[in-house]
């Protein structure tokens, strides 16, 4: 073969090597290139706390101009994983959730505290990433990331990473190739506590600098089998570094009435069945003037949600005993033995619901549902 041809051709391998190392970089460069694109590390980690104020809306688009409108959610974060749900300053939230080292949620009706395990709590210490970033310090962080080529978000090329977290939760982040910003995240979680995993995309846009660090002002979740919007989240308002005291992240000493008390101790033996039936009936016994019912079935609701379903379906049905003509009692019992994997007593229970109240939507659904 005539030398000069031979020479072409290593000379087009070669810049063919080049052109695809450029159009792929490793993971590292990407990282290194989406913290140089948000600002740079220096001004990251100069970054100590982050208060942002916007509006939350589900299903569907935010109607109108979002800046015109009055904020109506609160999120905060404090390094090194502070995350706190909720304005703390509200006196008598309906719910506020946090993460102090451990995931928490706050109910106002019927004023309990929860501290949640399982896929709650995995939603909670996943959401208080600061600056909800996995990339940014991944190695550092224990996170580990695969390149796994490129897709589309929203019409824009973006290097797809297939991310694990330290405690084995998996996602796919997509960096846009241009800006070098996360453009979207994917990933597989129930949506309530009775629900099958579902597959969502949340999709980040409209970035604007916050202390010299760019971050964005609009989230937009969708279900990626239907492409139903799920929910959306417009910052409004963003504070950085004005927090100093950590104290905000964990849950208020609210004082307890007796039944809330005894509510909580429900809930903190949700894993031992035979001591929550045994509290359940003496705390009946010694207070029969308490109606019990409706707080017991949040309870019963809550240790579901953790996958305690012994304890839940065991106060569920002394709930039921107890009050045999209320259609909740029995169809939260039905929830409970649903999510157990227990369908023959799920479906004699919302039968007994209906016979109750034959207008009793929800249990006609969750019949429905069992068909």
């Amino acid at each position: 073969m005539n030398t000069s041809w031979v020479a072409l051709l290593l000379l087009s391998s070669a810049l063919s090597s080049v052109a695809f190392q450029q159009i792929t970089p490793t993971v590292d460069e990407i990282g290194r290139r989406h913290a140089q694109a948000l600002g740079g590390i220096e001004k990251i980690h100069a970054l100590h706390s982050v208060v942002i104020r916007g509006i939350y809306h589900e299903p569907g688009e935010i109607p109108g101009d979002a800046s015109t409108l009055q904020p109506d959610a609160y999120q905060a974060f404090m390094r090194p994983y502070y995350e706190v749900i909720g304005d703390p300053t509200e006196e008598h939230p309906d719910i506020r959730e946090g993460f102090d080292g451990s995931a928490w949620e706050y109910y106002g009706d019927p004023g309990i505290l929860v501290r949640t395990v399982g896929a709650a709590a995995a939603a909670t210490r996943h959401a208080s990433e600061f600056l909800q970033d996995s990339i940014v310090d991944f190695r550092a962080k224990g996170t580990k990331i695969e390149y796994q080529g490129m897709e589309r978000i929203r019409g824009r090329k973006a290097y797809k990473l297939g991310v694990t977290l330290v405690d084995g939760f998996e996602k796919l982040v997509f960096i846009d190739t241009e800006n070098f910003l996360i453009a979207a995240e994917r990933k597989s979680a129930p949506i309530h506590a009775f629900g099958q995993a579902v597959t969502t995309e949340t999709r980040f846009s409209d970035y604007h600098p916050e202390a010299g660090v760019m971050m964005y002002r609009r989230a937009l979740e969708v279900q990626i089998a239907s492409g139903k919007v799920l929910n959306e989240f417009r910052r409004i308002v963003v504070e950085v570094n004005t927090l100093k005291d950590s104290s905000i992240f964990s849950p208020r000493l609210y004082p307890r009435t007796l039944l809330q008390q005894f509510l909580e101790q429900l809930y903190m033996e949700r894993t031992d069945a035979v001591s929550v039936s045994y509290s359940y009936r003496v705390f009946r016994q010694a207070h029969p003037e308490l109606n019990t019912q409706r707080g017991v079935e949040f309870v019963g609701y809550q240790m579901v949600k953790m996958r305690d379903f012994g304890g839940a379906i065991e106060l569920l049905r002394a709930n039921a005993a107890d009050y045999a003509r209320s259609a909740s009692a029995q169809y939260s019992l039905g929830r409970a033995y649903q999510a157990a994997g227990d369908r023959a007593s799920a479906r004699k229970s919302f039968q007994k619901a209906l016979q109750l109240d034959p207008a009793f939507q929800n249990a006609t659904e969750a019949l429905n549902d069992l068909h």
